[in-house]
């Protein structure tokens, strides 16, 4: 059983999608605040570690900042898709959907398009993580799915690490969103399609289709698609989840985790920001 009171009100349907040809962009945005100093520094950390490993294509650098951002940006289920990259690198935790962006920002700052396709998850999607709290898991997960121009071709996420001819075929097990790992560490690790192509349709572990229940289309940032769409939980849900799903670490149960929150002290200051199930 998932919850819609939870969820702002939102219509699918409303106004036309956007296309498959909805062109993207390397500008910044409230939330890709490209120009501050934390979201400057970590391209320049990105850079010199591509130029050690010898990285020279885009796609070798993306691969890079996306290991780095998921060893210094600990998987929480924070409630806030509007958060600014730069404060989820200040607070050095974040959603998938907050990683994802942080993963954005460097994009865009090595001069890579990127844009964001909207899918609505079905909310039975995040049980595993929250088995004792099913009748609060929302009944949608919107996320912001994003997409890089590599060569001249819209590449999903997933696909970053599709052609890595060293790591052979991609492994048999699948993603299951439960444990430590999210989609945003999985998508280096496994394939993850929400299509369900010929190479992984019906019960193959990539198939992840049968848990979406709206293709939104694609949006030039995850900006637009929030001022569209809305966010997944409404106000008054974020603000009271908050304070413990965002101290919450994919994997832990909640009151250790909230005691190790209380405890350790992140040196960032209380987190104001207010997303759903959504580390994964």
């Amino acid at each position: 059983m998932t919850s819609r009171l939870l969820m702002p009100f939102r219509t699918a349907g409303a106004g036309p999608a956007p296309d498959a040809e909805t062109a993207g962009s390397t500008r910044p945005t409230p939330i890709l605040d490209l120009a501050h100093p934390r979201v400057a520094a970590l391209v320049t950390r990105v850079r010199r570690v591509a130029d050690e490993r010898g990285a020279t294509t885009d796609r070798d650098r993306l691969r890079t900042a996306h290991g780095i951002i998921a060893a210094t940006v600990r998987p929480v289920y924070s409630v806030e898709d509007l958060r600014r990259v730069s404060r989820t690198l200040r607070l050095g935790r974040g959603s998938c959907s907050q990683r994802m962006a942080v993963l954005e920002a460097v994009a865009r700052s090595l001069g890579v398009p990127t844009r964001v396709r909207g899918l609505l998850v079905d909310g039975a999607f995040w049980y595993p993580r929250f088995p004792r709290l099913r009748p609060f898991v929302p009944e949608e997960v919107l996320l912001a799915w994003p997409e890089f121009l590599l060569d001249d071709t819209w590449v999903p996420v997933a696909e970053l690490f599709a052609n890595r001819a060293e790591t052979g075929p991609a492994p048999a097990d699948a993603f299951t969103n439960d444990g430590a790992e999210t989609l945003f560490e999985a998508v280096a690790r496994t394939t993850v399609d929400w299509d369900a192509p010929a190479a992984c349709a019906g019960s193959a572990p990539c198939d992840l289709s049968a848990h979406l229940r709206t293709d939104l289309g694609r949006f030039t940032s995850r900006d637009e698609l929030f001022a569209r769409h809305g966010q997944t939980l409404c106000l008054p849900a974020r603000t009271l989840a908050e304070p413990l799903l965002g101290r919450w670490s994919a994997g832990m149960g909640a009151g250790a985790e909230a005691g190790a929150g209380a405890g350790a002290g992140d040196g960032a200051g209380g987190d104001t920001g207010a997303r759903s199930p959504s580390a994964a």
